[in-house]
């Protein structure tokens, strides 16, 4: 039975098949017919569109035609000038290159004529060049003969005033001893001797304080503007005829007659001499000038003594002479390097000084103008209110605002100020100060300053360099500070605590006499302080008496 229901189901499943089958691709072929249809209008309609395009492309050439006709034209007339051009060209060009095959042949033959012309002029030249040079040399052997002639006659001229020196010298002593006899020779001796136990005594125990000459005083003789660059100069001089003098023999002598032991023993003596002045000069300092000018004299008896037993040799007081110049030279240049840079120190702090007091001012005037906006603001603000205020308030905004205005004008003249001391540099005050207990009494210093706050100034000076604070007697303010400066420390030069650096601006004198001065100057408004407080310095005697007095109770 199963077998037979499938069996009819399948069946009717065959014949639907059979019936639905020819519908199925009748509604297929019909969708896709309609589907080419719509395709094919579609094709169509783009190409009445191109057509259309295509009409209107060919209506705008026949119109661009019409109206460019001109320039098709004018092309053709470009093509003929062209054309013309070419030939013209082609002409031209011949005709160049005739013309420049004509100019070549003209410049060879002009290069070969100026290549002989300056041939012939780099041969007068080289022959001229040679004759000069001949000319030169000739010039130079003459100028260098000259010059060996002139070296050779100042040799001779300084070997004979040697010569004569030492002639003249040797008479003096030949008369001498004619005249003194056996007197001369002990006198002579007695000074050796009194000259070498002096040199003994002093190698022995030492110079101590025997010597002291200050080194400034070597200045004494010197120009003011004299520098250490000059000085130096000189002393190169001296040494360079010290070294002549040992070369030709001038240094030192000796009885000796055979020149190779005269020469040996008068070497001995120079180098010994000079190895002891050497080392002398080596220590010079600023303070020992005394010490080293004696210790020069000592070596130079020390040395003529111990030369005795070798036929006398000894040292030329010439030479010693020259040694005891270069000593001189060598301490002026030592002390006028210690004041050059003591005045570089000096300009190094004014600077400092002046980049201070122009900041000072720079921050017043800054300050002044702050303070002048808040005052203006705070007045406009105090006025609005005066305006609007009853009877009753209108006294205290009346007050108020006095006090604003009169404040207004005080930071004014205070900007005023500051201003006018930055635009004129030498507007400034001069100080008198002292320090009773750093370097007691009547010792005053006298200085300026253009701080637009000058008792920082004197701050500053009483640092810990010193051990109590100064004391102001007078702060005068001056429109050329600089030269009030310059003429108190003039009138007080004489006065000076410093001899050797006056610019340390000390002075020991009275104040009195320093107040006498200023008011020789005829300046206004200086209030002075006669005696000085030294709060400190005081103080500190009164813990020490009453610690002594603790002490011996």
């Amino acid at each position: 039975m199963e077998q037979e229901s499938s069996g009819s189901l399948i069946s009717v499943i065959i014949t639907l098949l059979i019936l639905v089958t020819p519908l199925f691709f009748a509604w297929l072929s019909k969708r896709k017919r309609i589907k080419v249809e719509a395709e094919l209008e579609e094709a169509r309609q783009a190409l009445a569109d191109k057509a259309e395009l295509v009409s209107s492309l060919q209506r705008q050439h026949a119109s661009l035609q019409e109206k460019y006709a001109p320039i098709t034209d004018m092309e053709a007339h470009v093509q003929h000038l062209l054309s013309e051009s070419e030939k013209t060209a082609v002409s031209r060009i011949s005709e160049g290159e005739s013309a420049l095959e004509k100019a070549q042949k003209e410049a060879n033959e002009l290069a070969n004529s100026s290549r002989l012309q300056a041939d012939r002029v780099i041969n007068e030249a080289r022959m001229r060049v040679q004759e000069i040079n001949a000319e030169s040399n000739e010039l130079n052997t003459k100028a260098n003969q000259k010059l060996k002639d002139a070296k050779e006659k100042a040799h001779s001229l300084t070997e004979e005033a040697h010569v004569e020196a030492n002639r003249i010298i040797e008479l003096a002593q030949a008369q001498a001893q004619e005249v003194a006899g056996a007197a001369y020779d002990a006198k002579q001796k007695a000074d050796s001797y009194a000259s070498t136990i002096k040199a003994m005594k002093n190698t022995i125990e030492g110079y101590k304080d025997d010597y002291i000459i200050p080194n400034h005083s070597v200045l004494d003789d010197l120009a003011e503007e004299f520098s250490f660059k000059q000085a130096g100069e000189q002393l190169k001089q001296v040494r360079k005829r010290m070294r002549e003098m040992v070369k030709h023999g001038h240094a030192g002598d000796c009885d000796y007659v055979e020149p190779h032991r005269r020469t040996y023993a008068i070497h001995f003596a120079v180098d010994a001499f000079n190895g002891k002045v050497d080392s002398a000069l080596a220590k010079v300092k600023h303070d020992n000038y005394g010490k080293i000018k004696q210790e020069i004299i000592d070596a130079f008896a020390l040395v003529n003594h111990n030369g005795a037993p070798f036929k006398n040799a000894r040292i030329n007081q010439s030479f010693l002479d020259t040694r005891q110049e270069e000593l001189k030279w060598a301490v002026s240049t030592h002390e006028l390097r210690q004041i050059e840079l003591a005045e570089q120190r000096e300009i190094k702090q004014q600077i400092r000084e002046e980049e201070k007091a122009r900041k000072e001012i720079e921050k017043a005037i800054k300050e002044a103008e702050k303070e002048e906006r808040i005052l203006q603001k705070a007045l406009e603000k105090a006025r609005a209110e005066l305006a609007s205020a009853n009877e009753e308030q209108r006294m205290e905004f009346e007050a108020q605002l006095a006090d604003l205005e009169s404040k207004l004008v005080e930071a004014e003249e205070r900007g005023q100020r500051a201003l006018s001391m930055a635009q004129q540099t030498r507007r400034g005050h001069v100080y008198v100060i002292s320090n009773i207990g750093s370097f007691g009494d009547n010792v005053f210093k006298i200085g300026m300053t253009r701080r637009l706050e000058p008792l920082d100034r004197v701050k500053e000076l009483g640092d810990a360099s010193v051990p109590f604070s100064f004391d102001i007697h007078a702060m005068i303010y001056s429109e050329d500070a600089p030269t009030l400066e310059k003429e108190l420390h003039r009138r007080f030069e004489r006065e000076s605590v410093n001899k050797i650096n006056p610019r340390k601006e000390f002075f020991k004198t009275s104040l009195a006499e320093i107040r006498q001065v200023v008011e020789q100057q005829n300046l206004s408004d200086v209030h002075w302080t006669m005696k000085a407080e030294a709060a400190e310095y005081r103080e500190s005697l009164a813990i020490e008496k009453a610690q002594q007095e603790h002490n011996v109770a």
